[in-house]
C-alpha cells in the first residue's frame, strides 16, 4: 500500500492536496525500476546468447577441413628447417625457409596465392632484426613486375594494422601493384575469450574500428599509434595464423613469418608439389571468401599427375582436423615406438593426456620445447611450457624427455610431430602450435599430414633433424631440461591455470 502522503483523504477526513502528485511519481517510480530490470535482465541474457552461440557456432564454409588423401612421388615433399643457434658468442642463422618460399614466388608464372599471419617490422627498441618483412615484400614486386600478368591474392591478419588503426605498409606496397589484399574477416570465427567477447560483440563491436591512433603500440615504440578499439578488438585474442606460399609449381607450408621481430626464429616446414597445391588452394579460397573478397577468378592447380612411384600418403588438415591428426598418430604407436614433437606452445589438454596415455604404452617420448620466455620482440615468464613440461615429466615416468631449445632473444617457433613406429614414420607441420586455440576451430591454421616409408629422403631428413637437434650433434641447439625446470612460483602456476580457465592468452 503507498505511503499516507499518497491517500486522498486523512483518516480525520481532510483532503490531501499533494497525493495526486505523489501517487504519479510512486508510479512512476516503479515502471523505471520494472524498465531497468527488464533491461538488465534482456542484457543479461543477451550476453549469455552470445557466449554460447559464438562457441559453438558453425565455422565458415572451408574452414575445419581434411583435403583428400593423396599418394605423392619421393620428389614432391621436402623438409624444410630454420636453426639458429650461438657458436663463439655470436648468433648462427642456418636458415632454408625463406630461399625456398622465395624459389617458389621467383618460379611462378600463372599466380601466386600468400597467406601469412604476421608481414612488418613491428619489434622492442633497441634490437636490429632482419627486414624480413621488407625482404619478402620487395620479392613478390620485382616478380609482379617482371610477369605484369601474375594473379596474385595475399591474404593475411588483421595484426598487421593493429586491428585497422593504421595500414599495413608492405600490403599496401603490394596493394598498390596490383595485388589482391584480404585481410580475414575475424568476428565469423569462434570466440575463444568468451567472458570478454561476448560483451565485446553486443557493446563494443557496433561502434566499428576507424579512427586514427592515439595510443602507444603493444609491438613496440616505433609502431604506428592504436585506437582504444582497436584494443578492445585485439582482446579478443584470435588470428588468421596461416603461413603459406603457393603457386602453380609448388606450395611452402611452414610455422615462419614474415615478420622482421621473427626473422632470428628457428622454424619448419615443407615444400610440397603436385595435387597438395590444389588443396592448399580450396581451404584459401575459403578464407578469401568468408572475408568478402572476390573468388570468382581464384586460382586453381591445372597440373596432371604421372606415373611416378608415390610411396607418401598426405593430407592437407585445418584447424580442428590437426588435433584430430595428431591424436590419430599417437594412438597408432606401440611399445617400442618414438615420439618426437618440437613445439613453441604445448598445452591442449587433448594432446597432454594422449602424450601420457602414449608413453604408458612403452612409447619413448622426447620433447623439444621452447622456454617462453621471448614472443614477438617481448619478454615472457615461462608460460605454458615451464609448467605443462614438469607436469609431463611428473606423470609420464622415465618415457617422457624434455629438453629446452637453447633461445636467446628469439623463438623456438617449430610447429611439429613426428611418429618413428619403425616401417613408418608419421609427420604433421606446418603453423599450428598444440594449444586449444589453435586446434579448436578459434585461430586459422595449416598443417600437412604424412605417413612415409622410413627409407625416404623426407622421413630421414625429419628423424635426423630431431635427433641432431636433440642431441647437439655439431651445435649446442637444446639444453637439458633442470635449465629451465626452476619451481614455478604460486603465483605464476596461478596465472596460468587463470588464463588457461578464462581463455585471456595467445595459448
Amino acid at each position: 500500500m503507498p505511503p499516507g502522503d499518497f491517500l486522498c483523504f486523512s483518516p480525520d477526513g481532510a483532503y490531501n492536496k499533494r497525493a495526486p502528485f505523489y501517487g504519479v511519481r510512486w508510479r512512476m517510480t516503479m515502471t523505471l525500476k520494472r524498465i531497468g530490470i527488464t533491461i538488465a535482465v534482456f542484457a543479461l541474457l543477451l550476453y549469455f546468447w552470445n557466449m554460447i552461440f559464438h562457441q559453438v557456432k558453425p565455422v565458415p564454409d572451408g574452414v575445419h577441413t581434411a583435403g583428400d588423401v593423396r599418394m605423392i612421388a619421393e620428389e614432391d615433399v621436402t623438409f624444410l628447417r630454420d636453426l639458429t643457434y650461438q657458436e663463439d658468442g655470436e648468433r648462427v642463422l642456418d636458415h632454408e625457409l625463406f630461399d625456398e618460399m622465395y624459389d617458389v614466388i621467383r618460379e611462378a608464372e600463372e599466380f601466386l596465392v600468400i597467406d601469412m599471419f604476421m608481414i612488418n617490422d613491428f619489434s622492442s627498441e633497441g634490437e636490429d632484426y632482419p627486414p624480413l618483412s621488407r625482404e619478402f615484400t620487395d620479392v613478390i614486386l620485382e616478380r609482379m613486375e617482371e610477369r605484369p600478368e601474375l594473379d596474385v591474392h595475399f591474404i593475411s591478419d588483421p595484426v598487421n594494422t593493429t586491428y585497422f588503426s593504421h595500414e599495413a605498409e608492405q600490403l599496401e606496397r603490394l596493394r598498390e601493384a596490383g595485388a589482391e589484399i584480404t585481410f580475414t574477416d575475424l568476428t565469423l570465427l569462434r570466440d575463444p575469450n568468451p567472458l570478454y567477447s561476448s560483451f565485446w560483440r553486443f557493446a563494443l563491436e557496433p561502434f566499428g574500428q576507424e579512427g586514427t591512433g592515439w595510443l602507444p603500440n603493444a609491438f613496440g615504440p616505433e609502431s604506428p599509434d592504436v585506437t582504444i578499439r582497436s584494443y578492445l578488438k585485439l582482446a579478443n585474442i584470435k588470428a588468421n595464423h596461416r603461413k603459406t606460399v603457393t603457386s602453380e609449381k609448388a606450395s611452402v607450408i611452414s610455422s615462419a613469418n614474415p615478420h622482421d621481430a621473427s626473422g632470428w626464429n628457428s622454424n619448419a616446414g615443407v615444400r610440397v608439389e603436385g595435387p597438395l597445391i590444389q588443396d592448399i588452394l580450396e581451404t584459401e579460397k575459403a578464407a578469401a571468401a568468408f572475408s568478402g573478397a572476390d573468388t570468382s577468378q581464384f586460382p586453381a592447380w591445372s597440373g596432371e599427375e604421372d606415373g611416378r612411384d608415390r610411396p607418401i600418403q598426405a593430407q592437407v588438415v585445418t584447424e580442428r582436423y590437426i588435433e584430430t591428426a595428431a591424436l590419430k598418430t599417437m594412438e597408432a604407436m606401440e611399445e617400442g615406438d618414438e615420439l618426437w614433437i618440437g613445439m613453441f606452445y604445448l598445452s591442449d589438454r587433448h594432446i597432454i593426456e594422449k602424450i601420457e596415455e602414449t608413453a604408458d604404452r612403452g612409447v619413448d617420448v622426447k620433447l623439444i620445447l621452447d622456454p617462453n620466455q621471448n614472443a614477438f620482440g617481448q619478454d615472457k615468464i615461462g608460460l605454458p611450457n615451464i609448467p605443462v613440461a614438469a607436469e609431463l615429466l611428473e606423470r609420464g615416468d622415465d618415457r617422457i624427455q624434455v629438453r629446452w631449445y637453447n633461445t636467446e632473444e628469439e623463438q623456438y617457433h617449430t610447429k611439429m610431430m613426428a611418429a618413428d613406429r619403425g616401417d613408418t614414420v608419421n609427420v604433421l607441420i606446418g603453423s599450428s602450435n598444440f594449444t586449444a586455440r589453435n586446434l579448436d576451430n578459434y585461430n586459422l591454421e595449416t598443417n600437412i599430414s604424412f605417413t612415409s616409408p622410413p627409407d625416404t629422403a623426407f622421413a630421414e631428413d625429419v628423424l635426423q633433424y630431431m635427433e641432431e637437434t636433440w642431441n647437439n650433434d655439431g651445435q649446442e641447439y637444446t639444453t637439458d631440461y633442470d635449465t629451465h625446470a626452476e619451481a614455478i612460483a604460486p603465483g605464476k602456476y596461478f596465472l596460468y591455470l587463470l588464463q588457461k580457465a578464462l581463455g585471456f592468452t595467445t595459448y
